[in-house]
């Protein structure tokens, strides 16, 4: 499990009761007929104390549902100015944070973004693949009055939706305005969605924050 894996904190909920915490279903409930209990499974971030918020959270009989909490860009472009939308280029796709022909600032963000969500689902023992539903806030890049839908769409096709339903084949997608190529990752899921623009997103800089939902295979659970 890499340095981003995260410490998991089980509790049992009995539903339909709402904002209650730790609550187990005791066995007169389970011989009286009542619902069984829904596991919730926080993922917590390693080594903070307190944190603010879950990595994500599995929800369902043996957390078969993972939903992870809203997840931005990395800051790793240490030669543009702190804050900047362009300190979320990811050096490691874009050496030197310098954009080949036609990407988009939003169009690396999403890069940026979709890689750290694999990473997420990875170390909960998941992958892109079992991703079935995601929710995309964008803001509008300085400059500019709406946001940058295409470039986000690249990205998308990059990870996402990116083989051919009736052969099979990989569909090679564009970055920028360069030819078509292979995508960063194949993956035939194709998650419901929607993507809408906001006012400001919670970091000074983000252009991108993505949540999503993912499926345990069967007989498989949280790590």
């Amino acid at each position: 499990m890499n340095k981003r894996a995260a410490r998991t904190v089980l509790a049992a909920l009995v539903l339909p009761v709402v904002g209650a915490s730790t609550v187990a279903c005791s066995s007169t409930d389970a011989e009286a007929g009542s619902a069984p209990p829904v596991l919730v499974q926080s993922v917590l971030p390693v080594g903070e104390a307190n944190p603010m918020i879950a990595e994500g959270v599995g929800i369902g009989a043996s957390a078969a549902v993972y939903k992870t909490s809203g997840i931005g860009p990395s800051a790793a472009n240490t030669a543009a100015p702190q804050g900047s939308p362009e300190s979320y280029i990811d050096t490691a796709t874009f050496a030197g944070g310098v954009l080949p022909a036609g990407v988009t600032v939003t169009e690396a963000q999403g890069i940026n973004v979709l890689r750290k969500i694999r990473d997420n689902l990875e170390a909960q023992g998941l992958g892109l693949a079992d991703v079935t539903t995601m929710r995309v806030f964008l803001d509008n890049a300085p400059g500019t009055d709406r946001a940058d839908y295409a470039g986000w769409n690249r990205a998308y096709r990059q990870f996402f939706a990116n083989t051919n339903l009736e052969t099979g084949d990989t569909e090679l997608v564009p970055m920028g305005t360069a030819e078509p190529a292979a995508p960063l990752e194949r993956n035939p899921a194709r998650p419901s969605r929607f993507a809408l623009e906001v006012a400001s997103l919670p970091v000074a800089g983000w252009l991108v924050e993505v949540e999503v939902d993912a499926v345990y295979p069967e007989g498989k659970g949280p790590r």
